[in-house]
C-alpha cells in the first residue's frame, strides 16, 4: 500500500482506539460455538475481492444458492448494497476505502458470531485491509477469494459504467484507473473469471468450503 494509505490506516485506528475507552465487553451464555452447532457448520468469512466488473458479486450469488441448497446458513454482503445505508455517507477516496472495508468487516464479524457463513463481495483494493479482517478473526475463519479479471476485460463489461464515465472525467478514484488496486499475493481460492461461468466457479470456493470442513463434515 501507498505511504498516504497506510497513514490514513494509522489515522483511522487511533480514532478508533481514542473512542473505545471506558466500554467493556460483555460476554453472552449464548456464544458462537453453540450458534454454530445449532447449524451444524463452522462459521467462517468468505471474502471476494477484484476489480468492479471481475464478477464478485454474480459468482458470490451462486455460491450462496447452491450452499442454501444444502441446507447451509448464510448471509450475502455486497459492496453496493451496503453503499445504499450504512456506508451511504462515504465516497470513494482512498481514506473513504478503508473505512468501507472495516465497517463491512465489523459487519461480517457480527455475522461470523451468529455462526454464519458470511459472504463478502468487496473491491477492497488495499492488502493492509483485508489483513485486518483476517487477523481480527480466528486463523481458519477467513477465506480469500480473489476474483481475477483483466482490466480491459473489466471495461469492456462495466455493467455499471463506471469506467467510460472515468474516462470521460466525469467520475475519479476509480479502482484500476486512477485509484490503485492490490491483487492477493496468496488467496485460498484464485479464480479467472474470464475462462469459465460463473456458476462453474462457483462450485470451485463450494469446493473448498467443503475440503476446510465448513459445512458437510
Amino acid at each position: 500500500m501507498a505511504k498516504g494509505s497506510c497513514a490514513i490506516l494509522r489515522g483511522a485506528f487511533s480514532r478508533m482506539s481514542q473512542g473505545a475507552s471506558n466500554i467493556e465487553r460483555y460476554n453472552f451464555h449464548v456464544n458462537k460455538e453453540l450458534r454454530a452447532r445449532m447449524k451444524g457448520q463452522r462459521p467462517c468469512i468468505v471474502w471476494f475481492t477484484g476489480l468492479s466488473g471481475a464478477g464478485k458479486s454474480t459468482i458470490m450469488n451462486f455460491v450462496e444458492q447452491k450452499l442454501s441448497q444444502q441446507g447451509v446458513h448464510t448471509y450475502a454482503l455486497d459492496g453496493d448494497n451496503l453503499r445504499f445505508g450504512l456506508n451511504r455517507d462515504l465516497g470513494f477516496s482512498d481514506a473513504d476505502r478503508v473505512e468501507n472495508v472495516r465497517r463491512a468487516g465489523e459487519v461480517a464479524r457480527l455475522m461470523l458470531d451468529a455462526g454464519l457463513i458470511v459472504l463478502c463481495a468487496f473491491i477492497s483494493p488495499f492488502r493492509a485491509d483485508r489483513k485486518i479482517v483476517r487477523d481480527a478473526v480466528g486463523p481458519d475463519e477467513f477465506i480469500e477469494v480473489f476474483v481475477d479479471a483483466p482490466l480491459d476485460a473489466c471495461m469492456a463489461r462495466d455493467p455499471k459504467g463506471l469506467y467510460a464515465k472515468a474516462r470521460q472525467g466525469k467520475v475519479r478514484y476509480v479502482t484500476g484507473i486512477d485509484s490503485p488496486y492490490e491483487a492477493p499475493e496468496s488467496p485460498e481460492v484464485h479464480l479467472r473469471s474470464i475462462d469459465a461461468p460463473p456458476s462453474v466457479l462457483a462450485d470451485r470456493v463450494v469446493e473448498q468450503l467443503k475440503s476446510a470442513g465448513v459445512f458437510g463434515v
